[in-house]
Formats: C-alpha cells, structure tokens, sequence
C-alpha cells in the first residue's frame, strides 16, 4: 500500500484516544523507527490532575524524545508530544502549539475534536488522524473536519478496541482511509517515509 501519493507529504500525525487506547500507544511506541521524519502528537483523555508519569513511561519505551507540552511549544519532527491534562491543544500555525482550558467538549479536556479541527485547518491534506478505543464520541467530529480539509483518516478496528464506542461510531460517520489493527499502526507509521 502506497501512503504517500501525488507528491502530498505528511507533516504531522495525532492519535486520539479514551478508555482502552493506552495499550495500543504503549504497544506503537516500542515499535516506532526512531528516525521517522514527522512529529506524532498523542491526545488522550487523561484525569484533570493526572501527574506526567505518562511521559516518563512512554520514554522508557522510546529513543525518540517525549515532550509533554507547555504553551507556546514548538513542534519539532521526530518527536513525541503529549497533551497534558486538562486543557485544549490548539495550533496557532505549523510550527507553534498553544493550551487552553475553556469548557469542555465531548465531557473532555483535552477534546481530540478540539485538536484535530485545530490541525485539519493548519496541516490540511499533510495531516493524518489516527481515532483509537474510546468510550464517547469525541474525534469523530474532528475526523471528518480533517476529511473536509484534504488530510487522512486512520480508525482502529473497532473489533480489536477494548473500547469499540468511539472507533464504531467513527467507522459509521466518517469517510475514512484506513480501518487499522493496533499491531499495524507503527508499520504504516514506519513506512511513510521510505
């Protein structure tokens, strides 16, 4: 299978995700290249007062730098950035990523619809959108908002999600590119660049 086509290049990949969602993260990064030339951004709905402990963890599975971040962080290729808990990720451009803590969206904060409109607008089609195991809708919103821009669309199989709420309701709603078994994700991830 051929990603990357008519010269579009992928600048930045988001993986949302919600209950049952950590296992397939834990999982992909052990199994990243530690040279892969894109930014990966992982939000996952986390409690308000989470501690960073989740940084610390996915670095002890990973060559490649895991940042949790701060307002106004730069965002860098071959890195790993966590949204922290409870506030909104937003890009103010290619380049610089801002927090916010207004209401939340879907009961959550971070909202992964929330960010991935805020990428769609940005990246447009060299954004990929990645909606794993979850217990609401948040994403599928997001989703489609990155289809309307030109970016693509990866959903987890919802037969392998512990949670298959949100995948299901993502498969239903929304013009996709690829269903995706959590074992391939690192594969497709790896081969963007070859």
């Amino acid at each position: 299978m051929i990603l990357e086509k008519e010269n579009i290049k992928t600048e930045l990949i988001i993986i949302g995700g919600s209950a049952g969602s950590l296992q397939v993260i834990l999982e992909m990064i052990k199994k990243l290249d530690d040279k892969i030339a894109v930014p990966i951004l992982l939000v996952l709905h986390r409690k308000a007062h989470s501690n960073n402990i989740l940084q610390a963890l996915l670095q002890q599975l990973t060559p490649l730098e895991v940042i949790e971040i701060d307002d106004k962080t730069e965002i860098e290729s071959n890195k790993i950035y966590i949204t922290p808990a409870d506030y909104h990720l937003l890009f103010e451009d290619k380049k610089t990523m801002s927090l916010d803590s207004s209401e939340k969206m879907n009961y959550s904060r971070p909202s992964i619809d929330v960010t991935f409109k805020s990428a769609a607008e940005i990246f447009q089609e060299n954004l990929i959108g990645v909606l794993l195991s979850g217990a609401n809708a948040d994403g599928v919103e997001g989703l489609s908002y990155i289809k309307k821009n030109g970016g693509k669309v990866w959903i987890q199989d919802p037969e392998t999600a512990e949670v298959d709420y949100m995948p299901r309701h993502a498969v239903e709603e929304v013009a996709y590119d690829m269903i995706i078994k959590p074992g391939d994700l690192p594969t497709y991830i790896n081969q963007l660049y070859k």
